[in-house]
């Protein structure tokens, strides 16, 4: 099987000096003297025009819009989402040589872990697909654009929605009139595959299970049973972003997290759906946790994730619960906030994080991007996955360590450095009005990429470029104006 020869280009800058032949230095015999306000007025064409290049050049980068489809045979198998609805995905076809290849991946979104929990997202996308978006904006690694996306551009992309609240592993056959929950994410797992293989998947050369957040965990979960539903002559792999949770004491010496996974276990009936190879030795509540998992995956797995993960920071390490004065409060909110004593109790949840790694093997089929940077799913942001800045691990992007291990054209398993260590970084900071103490949060139907489950109030380093643009346009148009006055 022969693999795409990838192109990490960078954007060229949008603006140069206006020439005049071969010179910068206009040529009076040729072009004649322009007078001092011919000069003005020219000077400020080209910056307003070098400006208005770089806003289009930064839209073009923008997602594309993609609309829904919802899988309502699927509602005959009792596979639905928590209110009864049918479970739904958003479809972009591939093309040219990508026409066979499969890139599905799972939304995140947290958890629930008791009816009263469930029953809030009932009411909302992350339980109903009457309350998803028709559209969302696909970006990053599902891009369909090459030079964001190189290896992957030209793939059938699928994005399926998340709305069963214990990453696709629930099935529980009764149903409480009196809550009409229905706890069935594995049935929705298996119907949205059965349903891509009536579309294709089923003549699939290549294929990729990705997620997440709570989706990455569902690519961890599920990596073998995709695997067993794929056509069996298909290259299959899996990617798990930011879903690689580990069980960690919290700052005030509760093993808050793995209490929370038992509920999530035993409130959707997900036992059953859960390796055996673990279940048979330990509870089902630790079999949630990738760390006693993974040695058993028999699948190719790409682990994404960052070191000091600002979900597991916030809701593992210093949730509201263990944190009841706030004093993590402000360091939660931004990295740069933290106190060294708060830097290194971080530093140590680093270290717990890496030795939770340690049964992931280094096998070539086996690959890790772990960064040290304070962030969330960074393959779904353009500003994460590719771009000219994004973050970087052995001059390697994320992007080209994913490609580059999947076509098998260089194996990749890298931990960075400890914080701060990594100048590459998007370190995300939250807005205080938008931050929540909430183990199951609910992720921002409007945030870019959704990426769930954090809900940010952040700008990206590009819509921050946008806004500045924006701004400087209006004020040279604006004193252009007072020039002629």
């Amino acid at each position: 099987m022969s693999e795409p020869v990838s192109r990490y280009d960078t954007q060229p800058a949008p603006c140069q000096p206006k020439r005049f032949g071969s010179d910068i230095t206009p040529d009076p015999a040729r072009h004649g003297v322009p007078d001092k306000d011919s000069n003005m007025a020219d000077a400020r064409l080209r910056t307003w025009s070098c400006v208005i290049l770089s806003i289009q050049i930064l839209l073009k980068t923008e997602a594309v819009n993609v609309g829904i489809t919802y899988v309502h045979n699927a509602v005959a198998k009792g596979a639905v989402c928590l209110d009864g609805s049918p479970p739904a995905y958003h479809f972009d076809k591939g093309f040219g040589a990508g026409a066979n290849n499969w890139f599905v991946h799972f939304e995140g979104g947290g958890w629930c872990n008791n009816v009263t929990t469930c029953l809030v997202r009932r009411h909302m996308r992350l339980g109903s697909s009457k309350h998803m978006a028709n559209e969302v904006a696909f970006s990053g690694i599902l891009s369909h654009k090459q030079n964001f996306n190189p290896d992957f551009y030209n793939w059938n992309r699928i994005k399926v929605r998340y709305c069963d609240g214990a990453s696709f592993t629930g099935d529980v056959e009764a149903v409480d009139p009196a809550t009409n929950l229905h706890f069935r994410g594995a049935r929705v797992f298996v119907a949205i595959i059965e349903d891509l293989l009536s579309k294709g998947l089923s003549n699939a050369q290549n294929a990729v299970l990705s997620g997440c957040s709570a989706g990455g965990l569902t690519s961890i979960l599920h990596c073998d049973r995709f695997r067993a539903l794929v056509p069996a002559s298909a290259k299959v792999k899996c990617l798990a972003d930011a879903g690689y949770f580990i069980n960690a004491k919290d700052v005030s010496g509760a093993q808050h997290i793995e209490t929370f996974y038992s509920e999530v276990v035993a409130t959707h009936g997900s036992a059953k759906n859960l390796p055996t190879s673990c279940t048979s030795k330990m509870r089902p509540g630790l079999c949630f946790f990738p760390q006693n998992v993974v040695q058993q995956i028999q699948t190719p797995l790409f682990l994404i994730n960052a070191a000091y993960d600002s979900w597991q920071i916030k809701n593992i390490l210093a949730p509201g619960v263990a944190d009841p004065h706030g004093k993590w409060q402000s360091c939660k909110l931004d990295i740069n906030n933290c106190s060294p004593d708060q830097l290194k109790v971080m530093q140590d949840f680093r270290l717990q994080f890496i030795n939770a790694l340690s049964g992931f093997g280094t096998s070539p089929s086996r690959g890790m991007f772990i960064d040290a940077c304070y962030a969330h799913c960074q393959s779904e942001m353009q500003e994460t996955w590719l771009r000219d800045d994004s973050p970087v691990l052995a001059k390697t992007s994320i992007a080209r360590a994913v490609g580059d291990w999947y076509y098998d054209r260089n194996p990749f398993q890298k931990i960075d450095c400890a914080y701060p260590c990594n100048p590459t970084c998007h370190n995300l900071i939250f807005d205080p009005s938008g931050h929540t103490e909430d183990i199951a949060p609910q992720s921002d139907e409007s945030s870019p990429s959704n990426p769930s489950p954090v809900s940010t109030g952040m700008k990206s380093p590009k819509m921050r470029l946008l806004s500045w643009l924006v701004s400087f346009l209006i004020f040279s148009i604006y004193s252009g104006m007072n020039s002629l006055l």
